[in-house]
């Protein structure tokens, strides 16, 4: 009898446990369905994108937790493998001192819009873990001002060849930011004290 009522209660709990994680895993797919589908520019020149960025704003981030002002991506394509791009992101912390941090990225596709990110040691970055979409979402045709996000709208940038930008720019991409879904009501302004060179 006790042994009845034990196989009961695990069929029951198994059941319960089954039942649990096909809730998650459906509710988990019904916000991925609800989430409005990013798109990018057609095409990037990776040679006309590589070069200084200035952060104008950018959504809050647990890497950049240490940064007060002044951050700055520079990218470069890599001399020993022209198909990846040297990241190389610095920033100002609030007792003025600079810290930087060396990534690599790598184009998914022909377009050169989608690109993955990582800053995983040299040593680790042939797992298939700690890549991060990129996504180049408006660029004007000069290359210099670009918006970046990430297809689950989690991520946001706003980046510049300048440390400063007219309203009327700006505003022009928080509309496409707004038009893709992305809150914008998240973006905090960056402080661009001066060049960092």
């Amino acid at each position: 009898m006790k042994y009845m009522n034990k196989t009961k209660s695990l069929r029951l709990l198994s059941v319960t446990i089954t039942a649990f994680i096909l809730t998650f895993k459906l509710d988990a797919q019904a916000n991925e369905s609800n989430i409005q589908k990013v798109t990018t520019v057609d095409t990037i020149n990776i040679s006309r994108y590589t070069g200084k960025w200035y952060e104008i704003a950018r959504f809050p981030m647990f890497f950049e937790r240490n940064c007060a002002s002044d951050v700055i991506a520079t990218y470069s394509i890599d001399s020993k493998n022209p198909s990846k791009i040297i990241v190389n992101n610095q920033c100002r912390k609030l007792d003025g001192n600079f810290i930087k941090s060396i990534g690599e990225a790598t184009p998914i596709d022909k377009t050169n819009s989608k690109l993955e990110v990582t800053f995983l040691p040299n040593f680790l970055r042939w797992l298939p873990i700690g890549k991060a979409p990129y996504w180049i979402l408006k660029i004007d045709q000069d290359y210099q001002t670009v918006l970046v996000g990430n297809p689950s709208h989690k991520y946001l940038w706003i980046l510049s060849r300048k440390p400063q930008i007219n309203d009327s720019v700006y505003q022009s991409y928080i509309e496409e930011a707004k038009r893709q879904g992305y809150d914008i009501a998240k973006l905090r302004l960056t402080t661009q004290l001066k060049d960092s060179d």
